[in-house]
C-alpha cells in the first residue's frame, strides 16, 4: 500500500491532479490519501494534494480530465484566454451534467460549435462570444479583446448573430453599436463619443503610425492634419513604466511632426466642452500650416 500511496504522490506531485479514470489500480491509494486528508476532491474522481482547491489552473484541469466536453465560458473563459486578470471566482462551464460542486458552475446554455475553440486541450468559448458574455454589464471585456486583437469587430458581431434570442442581447447590441470605432478602453470610448456627438470627422482610432524608427498605434489620429489625441487613464499615472514610455513616445511624435494633445478621464468626463474646443482648434491650426 505504502508502494501505492507513493505512485499517486508521484503524479500529483508531477501532473497536480490524479484521476480515478486515468489510474484504477490506485483507486485504493487514493481513497487512503483521501480519508488522512493528504488529498481532496475537485470533481468526482479528480483529486489534488490538500490546500490546491483555490488553484483557477488546477480547477480548469480538473474540469478538463472530469468532463471532456464542457465548454469554458464567462468570466473563466476570458481569463484563461485573452484576460488573464479578470476575476473568475468560479469556473463557468457550458455543461449537460447536472451537479454542485464548490469552485464550479454549470450550466445547460447550447454553444454554436462556431464559437468553441480549444486552448491547452480545453474547450473554450471564443474570445468574440466570451466578451459579449460579459457585455451585458459593462464594455471592459469587449474593449479588451479588441486591444489585445483576440477579437475583431466584424466577429464581434458574427457572435452575437448565432447566439440571437438571449437575455442581455439589447445591451450587448447598444455596446457593439457604441464600439463601431473599436475603442481600447472606457476613457478611448467616451473621447470616442465627445468627437461623434460634436461632429467631428477624418479621425481613426489606434492608427498604427511608425515614428523614430518605432511602431506606435496612436489613440485617435486626425492622419491628414498630424493630430494625436492621446488618452491618458489611470494606468499612465500610476505605472511609472508606462508614464515613461508615454514621454519617449511623444518625443517620438513630435519630432516626426505631429502635433500631441493629450487628456485625461477626468478631463474627458468634468470638462468635455474644453477637450472638445482644444481638439478643434488644433485642427483649424493645422488647416493654416498647411
Amino acid at each position: 500500500m505504502r508502494r501505492l500511496q507513493d505512485e499517486v504522490r508521484a503524479i500529483v506531485g508531477r501532473e497536480g491532479l490524479v484521476t480515478r479514470r486515468d489510474h484504477p489500480e490506485l483507486t485504493s491509494a487514493m481513497d487512503w490519501l483521501l480519508r488522512v486528508g493528504e488529498l481532496c476532491q475537485l470533481l468526482p474522481g479528480v483529486y489534488a494534494r490538500a490546500g490546491a482547491d483555490d488553484d483557477f489552473l488546477l480547477r480548469v484541469d480538473a474540469l478538463r480530465r472530469w468532463a471532456p466536453d464542457a465548454v469554458l465560458t464567462g468570466a473563466s473563459a476570458a481569463r484563461f484566454t485573452f484576460w488573464p486578470s479578470c476575476r473568475a471566482d468560479v469556473v463557468e462551464c457550458a455543461l449537460r451534467r447536472r451537479g454542485v460542486y464548490q469552485g464550479f458552475r454549470f450550466s445547460r446554455r447550447e454553444v454554436p460549435e462556431e464559437l468553441v475553440t480549444t486552448r491547452h486541450g480545453v474547450r473554450v468559448t471564443a474570445p468574440a462570444l466570451t466578451a459579449l458574455d460579459l457585455g451585458d454589464q459593462s464594455t471592459d471585456a469587449i474593449d479588451q479583446a479588441l486591444r489585445t486583437r483576440s477579437a475583431t469587430l466584424p466577429g464581434l458581431w458574427d457572435a452575437l448573430r448565432l447566439t440571437s434570442g438571449r437575455r442581455g442581447n439589447r445591451r450587448r447590441l447598444e455596446h457593439l453599436l457604441d464600439s463601431r470605432d473599436e475603442p481600447w478602453s472606457t476613457a478611448e470610448r467616451l473621447a470616442h463619443r465627445l468627437l461623434r456627438e460634436a461632429g467631428i470627422r477624418g479621425w481613426k482610432a489606434n492608427l498604427p503610425v511608425v515614428a523614430e524608427g518605432r511602431l506606435f498605434y496612436l489613440d485617435v489620429a486626425f492622419r491628414q492634419a498630424r493630430l494625436a489625441v492621446e488618452i491618458d487613464g489611470r494606468l499612465h499615472e500610476d505605472d511609472p513604466d508606462v508614464f515613461e514610455n508615454d514621454r519617449w513616445r511623444q518625443n517620438a511624435l513630435v519630432l516626426d511632426g505631429w502635433v500631441v494633445l493629450r487628456f485625461t478621464w477626468t478631463m474627458l468626463t468634468k470638462h468635455p466642452e474644453v477637450v472638445v474646443d482644444a481638439i478643434e482648434r488644433a485642427l483649424r491650426l493645422g488647416e493654416f500650416r498647411s
